[in-house]
């Protein structure tokens, strides 16, 4: 068979026998490829390697940011401005002292560290495809032309015979066609925590879930024991890592909701503005019927532009993200891209896997049944204190014999350590075996002396094949001397006539049932009858259908050790001890973030690999799910189209054996149905779901490189809290982000309605130049919104459904807030303006005449601070809070207060930002106007009190 007729990766190769795999190859086990083979395939296939798409350059992502229509507005402005002051200069009308092109300069500054804060957000490039690079293994051994050499790994081609042993990252996908006790762990790309092992002889069913094809090996995981041997079916881009960076590519980055809502709220302002203009500049024209006053209708526009942008937003709105990044962490929630700590509050699913981030990660025993009884345990963790239950009653174990016989088989036929460090309990082994050490711990029966009352002298060791472990123990006789029969500890004593061996057996329960002749009943052992068989099996059927993992145990008494590889023969005629039931128990503190979670109108939904029974009794238990709930299979997925998983996603809470494409299927099909998804994963297979979710969540513990390359928040306790807890952080992060939007913008309304009366009622000049309004954007506006960012969350953020991810920024009445606002603002400036102009201009006035122009400037900035002040609370009014509550607007105010009268008093300050000197009187008059800002905002609070009705 040719290079060119080779089949393509549609192969499924887990169904097919070894020799038909080698023939479809046209390879050989025991020699491999020629040389002329391997050329001919690296030219059909290519290179071993994961290729990457190429994305946005550097420069691409900076000249992005100046697309933004509010800059290119700035930018125009700043032009114009340039001009005009080009055009004074070479007049020589620049006033003496006068900055040429200061507004300019100005302006394009603000326009450049705009632009510098989105590149920085945006610039983050994406290291997942590079994470996934490091999956591949550099070198591995493989046999060509019958012989054993050692290559790079991005020379591998399908058809090469490629050699494993314990410690190795496997390069390629593979068929196995022969292995020997191989171990692999794949919890990477499957999620499965434990290693699977692998057997080369079966041909399991095309439709075997990913996690169960145990003839198959992958690239990118690592082989933990054992040796094998394999035939190459997939490299590069075909590999199952592969296929994963493929979905990576080609999900697309959407714009968050706060990043929609500002490309919303610069196209309304910007086409507001250019409709204000027009009109400031045709009604000057016609009033003056000609353009003789074209150079102050310019300036007028100039300072309308200006005005309407508000500069000191982008700025306001990254600082209060990243304080809202500095409190999640402090609550274990690391986020890595700025916008999701406001996306985090529109959060309307949030999409768990299971293990370690739904429960502890640690095998806990739930349940033993021994002697025809059933005991409850209790008890969290690796912690090795509970109690033993019957019928609901606790109950002293040294009072039912049976069960010290089964834990000393649980403690003896383990391999596990348990330990404390530092006032935690771990283990260092297996989880299983751990929570069987924790187990026998709870009575009292400590592991360590066990093996030296019974030290282990042989053991037949488990493996896939067998599905059991035993261990050979001699008995020691205890200090008093006696025969074995009565010197030996109590709890063992029933096991023994004249025997000095003991053979503890463990694993599946049918199996070790199957080869169990006698039932041990407390001191004695009796005939194991049909009918205690029977009774057996149901309760083992009752604990596997509560998702608990079940484990049998029995023991034999022996009167010599049994010679090595007599395990089928020596492991006959056992002693039946009894059944241990263990699951991988939930943590304790989410139960409650499920239940705030259906508080605040988020629906949990538990994704995992895991079996469904296990699946439906964790989510059961935590009320992610209630009992009859449906629980759909990877299997029963991959037969549904796009439109049925659509219609069947808001009736699922529970998705068991799913593969990587399911998860990414799933949150697809959330997203087409409107809702807005938080997906939490940790292994190489959840990186593109967890790209394509609104939030992708990565384990901080547990989590694979690739996992956290590819989301938007790393959980660092790997806990479903937290997410819960981030959640809340999310909504007060948006609550304070529309408070200080309001603010902002009610003020630049007010702005750009005063500049624009000023015209049009008569008023020589311009009130403000475009750096006062600057300034006013940027500082007078700017630290109070800051201050007003870090208010306390309310009360019942968490008692509501999430606002509508979709909703306009103008939602809930904010826009006609604004609206209504800057009207205020613009009657209360435009009084002051009349009054100052007629004041300056009167007979007698002894200073400048452009003094009115100062008092409108203090006054628009100081009406801004009692603005502030108000605006701290929707609903109760300024003397009914407490002003060191949010000390940080106290303080805002006084200092942007204290910097606008340096502006009027400072004379170097006074002559760059174009001021005059006020007199008192003329002080006191701005302070007056500008207080009826805030008795208007508390006035328009007791109103609405008075009417029943909630503030925006």
């Amino acid at each position: 068979m040719s290079a060119n007729s080779l089949p393509e990766g549609a192969a499924v190769w887990h169904s097919l026998e070894v020799d038909k795999a080698l023939d479809l190859l046209d390879s050989n086990a025991d020699s491999g490829l020629t040389p002329q083979e391997i050329q001919q395939r690296l030219q059909k296939y290519g290179p071993n390697e994961l290729e990457e798409n190429a994305g946005r350059s550097t420069w691409e992502i900076l000249l992005d940011q100046f697309k933004n229509i509010m800059l290119l507005m700035l930018i125009g402005v700043a032009l114009v401005s340039g001009f005009l002051d080009l055009m004074a200069w070479r007049a020589g009308d620049l006033k003496p002292g006068e900055v040429p092109f200061k507004d300019t300069i100005a302006i394009m500054a603000i326009v450049i560290l705009n632009g510098i804060l989105g590149y920085v957000q945006e610039s983050r490039a994406e290291k997942a495809l590079a994470a996934l690079k490091k999956l591949t293994s550099p070198l591995v051994r493989v046999m060509r032309g019958g012989r054993l050499v050692e290559i790079a790994a991005k020379e591998l081609v399908p058809g090469d015979v490629m050699l494993l042993e314990a410690g190795m990252q496997i390069a390629a996908d593979g068929r196995l066609i022969e292995q020997s006790n191989l171990q692999v762990r794949e919890s990477a790309l499957t999620g499965e925590a434990e290693a699977v092992n692998k057997q080369a002889t079966l041909k399991l069913p095309e439709e075997t879930d990913l996690g169960d094809r145990i003839n198959l090996v992958f690239q990118g995981t690592e082989v933990v024991q054992g040796r094998g041997k394999v035939l190459v079916t997939n490299t590069g881009m075909t590999t199952e890592l592969g296929k994963i960076a493929a979905m990576l590519q080609a999900v697309e980055s959407e714009p968050t909701p706060l990043q929609q809502r500002m490309t919303q709220l610069g196209n309304v302002l910007v086409t507001g503005s250019l409709i204000l203009v027009t009109i400031v500049v045709g009604g000057g024209i016609i009033q003056a019927r000609g353009f003789s006053n074209i150079q102050e209708l310019l300036e007028v526009s100039l300072s309308m532009a200006v005005a309407v942008v508000p500069e000191g937003l982008p700025a306001v709105i990254t600082v209060t993200l990243a304080l809202g990044t500095q409190r999640m962490v402090r609550q274990n929630a690391l986020i890595r891209k700025l916008p999701a700590v406001e996306t985090l509050g529109s959060v309307t699913t949030i999409c768990s896997d299971k293990t370690g981030t739904l429960t502890q990660n640690k095998m806990v025993v739930q349940s033993v049944f021994t002697n025809e009884k059933t005991f409850r345990v209790t008890g969290e963790g690796y912690v090795p204190t509970g109690n033993f239950q019957l019928d609901g009653q606790k109950i002293a174990v040294d009072e039912h014999p049976e069960i010290s016989a089964l834990l000393v088989a649980c403690a003896v036929c383990n391999d596990s350590v348990l330990q404390q460090n530092n006032g935690q309990w771990t283990i260092l082994g297996d989880p299983t075996e751990g929570a069987l050490v924790t187990l026998a711990g709870k009575a009292g029966i400590e592991k360590d002396q066990w093996n030296s009352k019974l030290p282990r002298v042989a053991e037949f060791p488990f493996s896939s094949e067998r599905k059991r472990m035993s261990v050979i123990s001699q008995v020691e006789e205890v200090a008093s001397g006696g025969s074995p029969l009565t010197a030996v500890d109590p709890a063992i004593a029933g096991f023994l006539k004249s025997e000095r061996y003991l053979m503890f057996t463990k694993g599946s329960p049918e199996l070790i049932l199957g080869r169990s002749n006698l039932l041990y009943l407390g001191n004695h052992s009796a005939s194991l009858t049909e009918e205690q068989r029977q009774q057996i099996l149901v309760e083992n059927d009752q604990m596997a259908s509560k998702g608990l993992r079940v484990l049998g145990f029995a023991y034999k008494p022996l009167a010599e050790i049994p010679p090595e590889n007599s395990d089928d023969t020596s492991e006959q005629n056992l002693v039946w001890l009894g059944l241990v039931g263990m699951l991988d128990a939930p943590r304790p503190e989410v139960r409650a973030a499920v239940q705030e979670c259906r508080d605040a109108g988020i629906r949990p939904v538990m994704i995992t690999g895991d079996h469904q029974l296990t699946a439906r009794a964790i989510a059961t238990d935590l009320g992610i799910a209630q009992e009859g709930d449906r629980v759909l299979t990877g299997q029963e997925l991959q037969r549904m189209s796009d439109q049925e998983l659509e219609q069947n996603v808001d009736l699922v809470s529970i998705y068991a054996r799913v593969a990587p494409e399911h998860k990414l299927r799933i949150v697809q099909a959330l997203q087409r149905r409107g809702r807005f998804v938080a997906m939490t994963g940790d292994g190489v297979n959840d990186a593109p779901a967890l790209k394509q979710a609104d939030i992708g969540i990565a384990m901080g513990i547990t989590g694979t490189d690739v996992s956290k390359e590819a989301s938007d928040m790393v959980l660092l306790d790997d806990n479903f809290a937290t997410i819960v807890t981030a959640t809340k952080e999310g909504r007060v992060v948006y609550t304070n982000i529309r408070r200080f939007i309001k603010y902002i913008l009610g003020s630049n309304i007010g702005e750009v309605l005063t500049i624009a009366a000023a015209p049009l009622i008569g008023l020589g000049g311009v009130p403000l130049t475009p750096l006062q309004i600057l300034w006013m954007n940027l500082v007078t506006d700017g630290l109070p919104a800051l201050a007003l960012a870090v208010e306390p969350p309310e009360p019942d953020v968490m008692k509501r459904p999430p606002f509508s991810p979709r909703e306009s920024i103008f939602a809930r009445g904010l826009g006609f807030y604004m609206i209504r606002i800057g009207i205020i603002f613009a009657i209360i400036s435009i009084s002051l303006m009349w009054w100052a102009y007629q004041h300056t201009h009167a007979a007698g006035y002894q200073r400048n005449p452009d003094t009115w122009k100062t008092m409108v400037f203090t006054t628009l900035c100081i009406a801004q601070m009692g603005h502030a002040i108000a605006i701290r609370s929707n609903n109760r009014l300024t003397i009914e809070m407490n002003p060191f509550s949010n000390i940080f607007v106290l303080a805002a105010v006084i200092v942007t207060t204290i910097l606008q009268l340096m502006l009027v008093y400072v004379p170097p300050l006074r002559n760059f930002f174009g001021t005059h000197w006020l007199s008192p009187r003329e002080l006191m008059i701005c302070i007056g106007f500008s207080a009826l800002m805030f008795v208007w905002v508390e006035l328009e609070k007791l109103f609405l009190r008075f009417m029943g009705k909630r503030a925006v």
